[in-house]
């Protein structure tokens, strides 16, 4: 059935120009003119969606498909599924792991190959087109999925399947066990007229978390600061400068200057900005961003979650997610975020009198400001470590971080390598494609690396799998990685903050267990594992960023080639764990905030969503004014768009696996293939096929300790 890609497409309804010659940029950009342009409707027939890429591994034809084909395709593929699993919950054949679990398995092809290839577009090129086309079809695929979900004679099926599982080996007995636990958990046991309730609630929820994201990102686009006069923007960089004047030109506002916004709270831009006043009003913009369109939302969405939670015998949403996570029950959650609270609260309080102190001995006399934060900061940082950001940039450009520092380590961990291909059309002329080989130059996989910002894309990180791994059938992964990295003006390099080049390392971790899944069936692949484990290897990988063999290899000068200098890489190294109370006050009020809007029982009137925050922050005395949640509410896509309700924690949670698993390594000889040999075996390959405690337990030989996360953190010595 895939269920796992079907469920993230509904919750996705949020949802490096380095070619070597003009055609190949050329052809990306009439690729990516197809993909978002709408076309006339291709005939059943002509509809390529209707059919298996003929592309390598199934990669999606962008070039074929226009936006007026996905509609037909959704519509079709709901109901060719529904068929399909018609015909297996009536079958008069009596219930078989074959006959039920692993048919369930091989439903939805054309419902899946729609959905992978749409929601790869959703956050990556929006416009009006596939909004229209993302608010016409979220209840729809709600509605098909409580069809399945809710059957009856389906679930008798799976029911019998589950109560005989012991007969089965251990990754079939698992899958059965996952099916059975997923419907239950969608409502099979409840009677009828409940049932009706639950498809009621999901049909409003998929509605509520659609507007939430298309609220999202036209409040983001709406709050971009317009500046008028280049003086106003003295402190940036000439390429920042004009990369800011190519915004603006591209919004038909030529000779302006268009600062757009990330997703969270904090800008980038707020560190270098001189202008107290500028700085004053983009945070204002961030900060202030969708409170009038999508308070009504959060409140609606949180009560319905409640409501439904309720109805599922459990006290709230978040006893009813975490249920069926590594946590299992949200008291561990807050004593993990409690028990942290005091120590990064008084770290942050410590930093915020250094830079009360840096203001008042540059002669201000006014009061920290959260737009005042990062700029002092950055001055507090200099002071401490010598260090200015400019400094750092030129030794960090994209395309070294890329093949010099990831793929480098990719290959000395793993013995992969990845060659460029510029044949497979892409949906937008900014994304690469690589072909991924392992040691023994056998090809893996695709991946496509998408990292600039731009319009109609949302804010932040991710991976997507357009393809997923599984041997059942015969699949090979095709997955994307999309960052927002401020692109440069033309015939200008790209230059990364160390925290951008670290996020590459980061992404690249999920495109792994992607691309090393090796399991038999598409329920359990690649990332399909629990919120609060999905984020491990990506962090695990983050620290390969500052190995001495890995940073040595990529860390040069854009110009000159020459390697960073010692003493410089000793400042940005000393300094990583600067600023770490403030990096991990606004993570934890945000985690809290998450838990606190999914911890109340149906039929709470929280008040307003303003008052709900400040209460919540308050409870746990995590409230600093100049530090404000890294989202605060009515942006806060992760978790009412993007399926991380009550969820949020999962960063710091396996943070303390891959902070643990990395300190592992380094004892046993670091960046070695016998390392990542065995990560990859117990770890990468697994995807869910057996349970994620024991393949750590597996990896490591024992559960990981908060001992490294401490350290990893700066919060203790």
């Amino acid at each position: 059935m895939r269920k796992t890609l079907l469920a993230a497409a509904i919750g996705a309804t949020l949802a490096l120009s380095a070619c070597s010659d003009d055609k190949a940029t050329e052809a990306k950009a009439q690729t990516s003119a197809q993909a978002a342009k709408p076309q006339a409707p291709a005939t059943a027939a002509a509809n390529p969606l209707f059919h298996k890429s003929s592309l390598q591994y199934e990669a999606p034809e962008f070039d074929k498909i226009s936006l007026d084909d996905y509609v037909p395709a959704f519509e079709k593929g709901m109901k060719d599924q529904a068929a399909e699993v018609d015909a297996i919950a009536n079958s008069a054949d009596a219930p078989s792991f074959d006959n039920t679990i692993v048919a369930m398995e091989k439903t939805g092809a054309l419902l899946d190959r729609t959905a992978s290839t749409f929601f790869a577009l959703t956050g990556t090129i929006s416009n009006d087109k596939i909004r229209a086309i993302q608010s016409e079809m979220a209840p729809k695929l709600s509605a098909h999925q409580d069809n399945i979900n809710l059957n009856p004679k389906l679930f008798a099926r799976i029911e019998a399947v589950y109560n005989s599982r012991d007969s089965l080996n251990a990754e079939d007995k698992r899958l059965v066990e996952i099916y059975y636990k997923q419907f239950v958990r969608a409502g099979a046991k409840l009677d009828d007229a409940q049932k009706a309730k639950v498809r009621e609630l999901n049909g409003e929820m998929a509605k509520l978390t659609n507007d939430f994201a298309q609220n999202v990102l036209k409040a983001t686009k709406d709050a971009a600061v317009v500046v008028d006069d280049k003086a106003e923007l003295k402190g940036l960089s000439d390429a920042d400068i004009a990369s800011l004047a190519a915004v603006g030109k591209a919004a038909g506002m030529d000779g302006k200057y268009v600062i757009n916004l990330m997703n969270t709270t904090r800008q980038p831009i707020l560190s270098s900005l001189d202008n107290r006043a500028l700085r004053e009003q983009v945070w204002k913009a961030s900060a202030g961003r969708a409170s009038e369109l999508n308070d009504p939302v959060i409140k609606r969405l949180t009560e319905l979650r409640a409501e439904k939670a309720q109805l599922m015998g459990f006290n709230s949403w978040a006893d009813y997610v975490l249920d069926n996570q590594m946590a299992k029950k949200p008291a561990a959650v807050f004593k993990m975020l409690d028990d942290l609270a005091p120590k990064v609260v008084a770290k942050a309080k410590m930093e915020a009198a250094d830079i009360q102190a840096e203001i008042k001995a540059e002669g201000g006399d006014f009061q920290l400001e959260p737009w005042d934060w990062a700029y002092y900061a950055e001055k507090v940082r200099k002071a401490k470590y010598d260090l200015d950001e400019s400094q750092i940039r030129p030794y960090f450009e994209l395309d070294k971080v890329l093949k010099d520092g990831v793929f480098f380590t990719m290959h000395n961990l793993y013995g992969i390598t990845l060659k460029e291909r510029h044949d497979l059309p892409v949906y937008h002329p900014d994304v690469r494609t690589f072909e991924v080989f392992d040691d023994k130059g056998n090809s893996i996989g695709l991946f496509y690396a998408d990292y600039f910002a731009r319009d109609g894309k949302r804010g932040g990180a991710w991976m997507n799998a357009m393809v997923s791994q599984n041997d059942l059938l015969g699949k090979k992964p095709v997955v994307v990685n999309v960052l927002n990295i401020p692109k440069p003006a033309p015939g200008q390099p790209a230059l990364l903050t160390f925290d951008e080049a670290t996020t590459m390392f980061h992404e690249f971790g999920h495109a792994l267990h992607g691309l090393f899944s090796k399991v038999k069936y598409p329920s359990v692949a690649g990332t399909a594992v629990p919120r609060d484990f999905v984020e491990f290897p990506s962090q695990f990988e983050e620290d390969w960023a500052i190995n001495p063999k890995v940073i040595a290899n990529y860390a040069k000068h854009y110009q000159t080639g020459e390697p960073i200098p010692a003493e410089l890489l000793k400042k940005v190294m000393d300094s990583r764990k600067f600023n770490q109370g403030f990096d991990s006050l606004e993570y934890i009020e945000a985690a809290l905030l998450d838990m606190e809007w999914h911890s109340f029982p149906a039929g709470t009137d929280v008040g307003s969503v303003a008052d709900f925050e400040a209460k919540a922050l308050e409870k746990h005395g995590v409230k600093l004014d100049v530090v404000p949640p890294r989202y605060k509410s009515p942006y806060f896509s992760h978790t009412f768009a993007g399926g991380y309700s009550a969820g949020y924690y999962a960063y710091l949670w396996t943070e303390v696996f891959a902070a643990d698993a990395f300190a592992y390594m380094k004892e046993h000889g670091g960046l070695t293939r016998e390392n990542g040999d065995k990560f990859r075996k117990a770890i990468l390959s697994k995807g869910n096929s057996i349970d994620t405690m024991q393949q750590y337990i597996n990896f490591k030989g024992a559960e990981p300790t908060v001992d490294a996360l401490l350290k990893r953190r700066g919060l203790v010595d």
